[in-house]
């Protein structure tokens, strides 16, 4: 039970990180266009990825993603070793990338870390015919590493031409302080979709582990079940990426708000509208997609629409060199978190 307990604690842990490490994606834009200061924009994507809760319990009516994360690893692979492992890598890389400021995806760190620490026991434990990853789960992940910033980038480009479009007669003045209005509610559904997305992958992971110490205790649950017996592990989740988000993650906004594109008030309209619809979209899939990922695609997107050269594409290179490296690096941390776990084990 102690055992269980520090890996429910770790995953908060990693939640709150979480919430730091990808804050820059639900501020970046309005913090580099000043509709808010740095404090205020915190505060009003902390509230705003709380308030996902409520979107994914009473409105979508389940917590899809929970249920991809908790299923990613095939189930005779799982032990608390595993999970404890997988967090440990996953909170390693995440720190390390936040330390240089490189934007990679908590999601995919988090993925990597669970399913590299159940090869390394699948390695152990030598069984041969059965499946360490659940492909079908992990499959659609994997694809939306790249779906993901395409679809917002796709998305992004169009609102914005359509925007520019329409308001191309209105005075300049008045459609920027429109526009500056709009982006307090184009951020709020950004941050509506990262904490509904992101929340959810602890979730899983603290569902995997209870739903295996339940095992070993002979009561066989599933991850519906878990989510109804287990009420407060949701709550806990929306408020411990809250609480990440309003401690910042100011390296990472320079990235993202600044680097990538320089962003007016409109654009960032359409920044964060495409990449709220590309979370969304992906939490009604129940496929766990990068909120870094997304928003930046997105703003690429609408920095395409000025023309091509706009976009810094070396920073893009180098964030795309980030993002495939993510899984297979966590995935070695964990796996050699789980070597040393298993010769203190002996």
């Amino acid at each position: 039970m102690t055992f269980l307990v520090i890996i429910i604690v770790l995953a908060l842990i990693f939640d709150f990180i979480n919430g730091f490490h990808d804050a820059a994606n639900s501020i970046a834009t309005i913090v580099s266009t000043k509709v808010l200061t740095p404090f205020q924009a915190v505060l009003w994507a902390a509230l705003f990825n709380f308030a996902a809760f409520f979107i994914s319990k009473y409105l979508i009516g389940e917590f899809k993603i929970g249920n991809t994360i908790a299923n990613s690893v095939t189930k005779d692979f799982i032990t608390l070793e595993v999970i404890f492992s997988g967090l440990i890598g996953a909170i390693a890389w995440n720190l390390l990338t936040w330390w240089f400021g490189i934007p990679s995806s908590s999601s995919h760190t988090l993925l990597g870390g669970f399913m590299g620490a159940a090869i390394a026991h699948a390695g152990a434990l030598s069984k041969h015919g059965v499946a360490v990853i659940n492909y079908a789960k992990v499959i659609p992940t994997f694809l939306f590493i790249f779906l993901a910033p395409i679809i917002g980038m796709f998305i992004g480009f169009l609102i914005t031409v359509f925007i520019v479009n329409v308001s191309k007669r209105s005075n300049p003045y008045k459609a920027d302080k429109w526009f500056r209005r709009l982006q307090l509610v184009s951020s709020a559904l950004f941050s509506l979709g990262h904490g509904g997305n992101d929340a959810q992958k602890v979730m899983g992971i603290i569902g995997a582990a209870v739903i295996y110490y339940r095992h070993l205790h002979g009561h066989d649950i599933n991850f519906g079940q878990f989510v109804n017996q287990y009420g407060w592990v949701p709550l806990a989740s929306f408020t411990c990426i809250a609480f990440g988000t309003l401690s910042g993650g100011w390296k990472i906004v320079k990235t993202m708000g600044t680097r990538i594109t320089k962003v007016t008030p409109l654009e960032g309209v359409s920044a964060e509208t495409a990449g709220a619809i590309t979370l969304f979209i992906s939490e009604k899939l129940g496929i766990p997609v990068s909120t870094t990922h997304t928003i930046a695609g997105s703003i690429m997107g609408v920095g395409a629409t000025k023309r091509l050269s706009a976009v810094r594409w070396g920073v893009t290179i180098n964030l795309l060199w980030a993002w495939i490296l993510t899984i297979p690096v966590s995935a070695i941390f964990s796996a050699l978190v789980y070597g040393l776990l298993s010769l203190f084990r002996r």
